[in-house]
């Protein structure tokens, strides 16, 4: 018999956290944050403890499996990919389980890095696994593991197969089939088709955009559209800043390699780039390091700033701020607090779309006011998505064929939508496709 417990992210965009229980096991797919609830907080106010955590809002309420009797049954936190609403709540949470903690090598880095920005440590043992690279975890039996290699907006991402003796639960959240990634290698479908055939007893799947009649498109277009606008607008005597998702690898390796081509001297700005950037170089994943520099202490970024200032033609500067995140990078030129001033005909490109919170939403408002006040040219939603969309969905089900479809990864209006398409595609609702909410444990017998 296996259950089951969707604890977050069933509910909401965010603090994902799936646990797996068999007879006598349990293993819990991801510990995230709940990002809306830190964003804009004042880090005053900010308290790096579970408990404070937890009073923001910003952590699963595991504490559901104390009262359903499991915590103690816990073998392992297996990890997707190194997003914060994956990743984020591991060092809060993880001291609560007498098990290892497990995720592909740049997932484990910037753990690492999170939880010395926090100056953390936890006792959980820390297991670096590569990708489709079958390994074992022992409980009241043994299970064998892959983390599969899936296509997503950072590297190393992973679906999670654990077999167990009713068959094979495929977690694969977050994805997208990208067949012509810039960096890394394209999704694993020869293992997937092995599996399928083997018989997948759950998908548990992203659905974030699962009600977007689209197909996302290859990050190659995305590559594609800031390729456009560098070189084919006139900005050789301007400014030029772009600002992109810190932990999106592969985008960065894009912006650095058309800023050596525009032979300007490309600069990451801040200590949310420097994290990422700085753990894809530990595990390798970095082979355009030699095309960028970085600047993350107070006294590198303002003397980095101020020479670009100085020299704007020469220079381009990365930051972070395309959420209108208060304390960003750009949130601070836009403010006059660093010594990088926006003048008319300096480009300012947004590789980004905006994450349509209402948080975002006003943030986002309020730096496009600041900034067009200085009358910069502003290019916009330079952008794709690391998500699947609903054609990606019907793809990955016609690919795995699984046995049961459980949606995850959004509120009701998005959860929805891939219970929809599973029936559309000859599944039945609450037989064989089933639709959770945060708290509410399924049983597959």
């Amino acid at each position: 018999m296996l259950k089951i417990h969707p604890i977050g992210g069933y509910s909401e965009v965010g603090k994902n956290m799936t646990v797996l229980e068999t007879d006598n096991d349990a293993f819990i797919l991801d510990s995230g944050l709940y990002l809306p609830a830190i964003v804009g907080v004042n880090e005053r106010e900010k308290i790096p403890t579970e408990k404070g955590m937890r009073a923001l809002g910003a952590l699963p309420d595991d504490f559901y499996l104390d009262r359903k009797n499991i915590r103690e049954k816990v073998r392992a936190l297996l990890i997707s990919h190194a997003h914060l609403d994956h990743v984020g709540a591991v060092q809060y949470l993880g001291p609560r389980y007498r098990a290892g903690v497990y995720g592909t090598p740049f997932t484990m880095e910037v753990l690492k890095s999170l939880m010395a920005d926090n100056k953390k440590t936890i006792p959980n043992p820390i297991n670096l696994r590569k990708s489709n690279t079958p390994f074992r975890i022992k409980g009241k039996r043994d299970y064998e593991i892959e983390f599969i290699n899936m296509t997503h907006s950072t590297i190393q991402c992973a679906v999670i197969a654990v077999h167990t003796k009713e068959g094979v639960v495929l977690y694969v959240n977050d994805y997208k089939l990208d067949d012509t990634p810039i960096l890394g290698n394209k999704p694993n479908y020869k293992r997937l088709k092995e599996l399928s055939k083997q018989g997948v007893k759950a998908l548990i799947v992203n659905c974030l955009y699962a009600p977007q009649d689209i197909k996302t498109p290859s990050e190659k277009i995305a590559r594609d559209l800031l390729e456009e606008v560098l070189f084919t607008t006139d900005n050789q005597k301007s400014g030029l800043i772009i600002t992109t998702f810190s932990s999106h690898i592969a985008r960065l390796k894009s912006i650095s390699e058309f800023g050596e081509k525009l032979g300007r001297k490309v600069i990451f700005v801040g200590r949310s780039l420097n994290k990422y950037t700085s753990a894809a170089i530990k595990v390798g994943g970095c082979p355009f390091r030699n095309k960028f520099q970085i600047a993350t202490y107070k006294n590198q970024m303002e003397k980095a700033l101020h020479k670009a200032n100085k020299n704007k033609k020469d220079y381009l500067i990365v930051c972070t701020g395309h959420q209108g995140e208060p304390g960003s990078i750009l949130d601070r030129i836009s403010r006059n607090q660093l010594p990088y001033r926006i003048q008319p005909n300096d480009h300012i490109l947004f590789s980004s779309k905006t994450i349509p919170t209402p948080e975002n939403l006003v943030a986002r408002a309020d730096l496009d006011k600041r900034l067009k006040k200085h009358k910069p040219r502003i290019f916009d939603n330079l952008h794709v998505s690391g998500h699947g969309g609903r054609e990606d969905l019907r793809d990955l089900i016609k690919l795995i064929r699984p046995e049961n479809i459980i949606p995850t990864h959004g509120d009701f209006s998005k959860t929805s939508a891939g219970v929809n398409l599973a029936v559309e595609m000859g599944y039945k609702k609450d037989y064989n496709v089933h639709l959770l909410s945060d708290a509410n444990s399924l049983i597959l017998r």
